[in-house]
């Protein structure tokens, strides 16, 4: 999955060894089980976890990670929520693959499909993404051939009618009756991912008043105002365990004196110390920034000091153009 700024064959062919790579769900073809590895020796870094099963028949070098968040960190992940971007200026371009021709969509409009989805892990995870974004497996993310880039999309499940939105921001998969390709957290939040793969539909969501969203209601004859798209809403996380909403989490506080961005506040210190990691993983020129402070309750993340309230300001744009995430502007 490698960014598609101009489809050379470098990187048509890095991008075929992503987009390719979704886990097949067959299961070995010889009856003995395999040897896991002494305990005293230690693993390539690209292998499978030491002492953890690999079900769902993933590749031997991909899958969930060693760090991969429980079913309670799991539940307490939003869905994305669309927002009405620009499109890419590189990545909606069409393109040819394994003799194949694609011509993705340069518009938001009404889309459904049925198919087989599958999904992408840590094999993937920081390479760049046709978006030139990096590829974040515990985000809500999707590689689709055709969708608009950046778009959103809801996949559902549909054996068991379970429902996420997530936002495409890669291009695939390529292999025949392959029609989207997950985040391995979008394909956990399904529960597919030990099966590799599933039978899905997916339907383009937009923002509430977006050319996209005004195009759907009067395809589907309703009227046209703002209001949050149709469909089933994703799984409740539970209320004690979530990103806070920021303006009313009372705590306009920063530790030091400067320009503070808050990102979200939890009850469990895990799930703020994973919202942490995955900002430092997409914006490494946030890292040094991010921190989780503590008041025995509630665990905030935070980014900062920052020097001015425009270079606050930058950076929430960055959370949230390629994250999704907002962010609320604390200064002392």
């Amino acid at each position: 999955m490698i960014a598609a700024r101009s489809l050379c064959p470098v990187a048509l062919c890095a991008l075929l060894a992503g987009c390719a790579g979704a886990p097949v769900s067959e299961p070995p073809p010889a009856p003995a089980p395999v040897a896991a590895p002494s305990p005293a020796t230690s693993p390539a870094p690209a292998a499978a976890p030491t002492g953890k099963p690999r079900p769902g028949g993933f590749y031997l070098d991909d899958g969930p990670g060693d760090n991969a968040p429980d079913a309670q960190t799991l539940a307490a992940i939003p869905d994305a929520v669309p927002r009405d971007e620009p499109l890419h200026r590189f990545a909606n371009r069409p393109y040819s693959v394994l003799g194949l021709s694609f011509v993705p969509l340069t518009e938001h409009r009404p889309f459904r499909q049925r198919g087989r989805g599958s999904w992408y892990g840590r094999k993937f995870h920081g390479q760049k993404t046709s978006s030139g974004e990096p590829y974040d497996m515990y985000g809500m993310t999707a590689a689709h051939a055709t969708l608009p880039i950046p778009s959103y999309a809801r996949v559902t499940h549909l054996a068991s009618g379970r429902s996420v939105v997530v936002r495409v921001n890669d291009r695939g998969p390529f292999k025949p009756g392959r029609v989207i390709d997950l985040s391995w957290t979008a394909a956990a939040k399904l529960g597919y991912v030990n099966d590799g793969s599933a039978e899905v539909e997916v339907e383009a969501v937009f923002a509430p008043g977006s050319a996209g969203d005004l195009l759907a209601r009067r395809a589907a004859g309703q009227p046209e105002i703002a209001r949050p798209a149709p469909g089933p809403a994703a799984p409740a996380a539970p209320a004690d365990d979530v990103i806070a909403a920021l303006a009313a989490d009372g705590a306009t506080d920063a530790p030091t004196d400067g320009h503070w961005l808050q990102l979200g506040a939890f009850s469990t210190l895990d799930n703020a110390q994973a919202l942490s990691r995955r900002i430092a993983a997409a914006l490494g020129e946030l890292a040094d920034r991010i921190s989780v402070s503590s008041d025995g309750e509630r665990h905030r993340v935070r980014a900062g000091p920052f020097g001015s309230r425009d270079a606050a300001q930058g950076a929430a744009r960055a959370l949230r153009d390629q994250l999704g995430l907002e962010a609320l502007l604390i200064t002392r």
